[in-house]
Parts: structure tokens; sequence; C-alpha cells
């Protein structure tokens, strides 16, 4: 299977026993409907795929139906851990984990409900393991609770089945200029953070937004590289040509990749691959 024949949103790639394990949104049930699961897609190539693999399909009596969004799978401690976002109309929206054996499922439901603030509306949470070892889940706030979009952070258990303490807002939306467009007249969105640490020791934050030519994959940056800093959307966009919602990792030679959807229209959606290079502490396009 070819990168054209595979409809998802969110694609998040794990790198893994020398195999690529790509996850993402159902591109036909993101938005419509009842939501069912989340499949992953395997490739030795980043070329050639095999797949939809089921890897997790909700249980009976589980929560919710619908809006199941950006699953994101990690090894940690030996197991496979995905963070994805759920909707339920009594408990609003949300990242839970998920836990599994293999990267190819089947996930079960592991931490107890959402490990973001019940009384937020959030989505697309993402791990960040800092350089003591502490465990946070970067999320956003919703901007139709908020209109202008959040970034925030939250600090979790070492077991990830629950967070602790309080979440701390690192930026918004409007901050991103002067690219950042209104979406819908009033509102600025955050979607997708993802968070990268490369080998000089800074700490980068992917992230999307409403840009003035579509959905756009923007960076931000803390002022000490580190989660706790004050944080600040670069001036320049990554990527500006429809689509987003990506993530960034090394392939098996050693090259960053950036992965994103595009176009970012509603069954249309396509994994798209991005060979990055990173210079003075910035990544840039490979084709720049």
């Amino acid at each position: 299977m070819r990168l054209n024949d595979i409809n998802i949103r969110d694609p998040f790639v794990l790198v893994h026993d020398q195999t690529y394990y790509m996850y993402g949104t159902r591109g036909e049930t993101a938005f419509t409907g009842e939501a069912f699961g989340f499949d992953v897609y395997v490739s030795k190539d980043l070329k050639t795929w095999d797949g939809p693999i089921e890897v997790f399909r909700r249980p009976e009596g589980f929560f919710s139906k619908k809006s199941y969004w950006a699953p994101e799978v990690y090894f940690v401690d030996g197991r496979f851990f995905m963070f994805a976002t759920f909707e339920n109309q009594k408990k609003g929206l949300g990242t839970m984990a998920l836990v599994a054996d293999d990267p190819c499922g089947p996930f079960k439901p592991w931490s107890d409900g959402y490990l973001t603030p019940e009384a937020m509306r959030c989505l697309d949470g993402t791990l960040y393991v800092d350089k003591n070892g502490g465990k946070h889940i970067v999320f956003c706030h919703e901007w139709k609770q908020v209109h202008d979009g959040e970034i925030c952070v939250m600090r979790l258990c070492d077991d990830l089945s629950s967070s602790k303490g309080f979440s701390k807002k690192l930026f918004t939306a409007s901050m991103a200029k002067p690219y950042v467009k209104k979406f819908l007249f009033i509102n600025y969105v955050t979607d997708g953070p993802f968070m990268i640490r490369t080998d000089d020791g800074r700490l980068h934050m992917l992230w999307s937004t409403n840009g003035k030519t579509g959905y756009v994959q923007a960076m931000a940056h803390s002022n000490n590289d580190e989660i706790d800093g004050n944080w600040k959307p670069d001036s320049e966009l990554l990527f500006a040509s429809d689509g987003g919602h990506g993530m960034i990792f090394k392939d098996l030679t050693g090259n960053y990749n950036l992965v994103l959807h595009s176009p970012n229209t509603f069954r249309k959606e396509h994994p798209v691959f991005v060979m990055l290079k990173y210079e003075n502490g910035r990544f840039v396009c490979a084709d720049k």
C-alpha cells in the first residue's frame, strides 16, 4: 500500500525494532458518525505499507462513541502506551492512555479516564519526558471553549495512569504572529503539539494552527529549553502548504523527517513525509 491509498489524519510514526509503525485518526469517522477504533500501518522503508491493522477497538461499555483522534504510541518501560483523544457528551473531550505489549496491539484502556483536566475541553495530548525522567502531558485547550486556543502542560504519574497537580498554560495561538489567522471569525486554533529534544540539548515544540495559507505547521521554543520556561511561537512557519498535525522523528538512516496529513480536507487526507534539516538550532524543510 502506498501513502496516497491511506486516508488518515494526525499521523504518528513509532520507530521500533528497525520497523516503522504509523498510527492516525481514521479519515472516514474523524468528524461524522460513530468511531470504533484505531489502526496501524507497518513499513520498512516509509514508502510501502502493510495494513491497516486494527490496534484498538472500543470495548463493550466504553464511555466514548465519537471523535477518536490523534493516537500517539510510545515505548516506555517495556510496554507500548497510546495517548488518544475521545469525546463524551457528559465527560467532554480529553486525552487518555491505553496500553499494549506489542506495537500492533491490542491496546486496552490504561488511565482512569482522562489524563487532561476534565473541566477543560482538551485534545491532542502528547507525552514529554524531561531530563530527570519526569513525565508530562502537553495538550491543547480547545478553541471551542476558550476562543484563543492554548497549549498547556500537566505532570503525570510515573506509570502514566493518572495526572497530578495543576495544568499550566504555555502559550496561546494568537501569539503566533505574523502567520496566524482567525478561524470562524473570533477563534484562534491550537492543534497537535509534539515535543522533541535534539542532540544539542534544545527542546522544540511542533504544533499546528490556522494560518493565512490554510492549515499550517509551526514551531515554538522556551527561553530555557525546558518545559517550565517561557514559551513563544517562532515567527516563521515550518510547513505552509495546507497540511499539519504532524510529528518529527529520526528515520533508520539518522535523518529527521516531518510526517503530517495533507490536504486538510475531510476524507481526502493522506500522510506526507518531508525531509528536514537541523541548522543553527532550528528545523527547516530540506528543499528550502
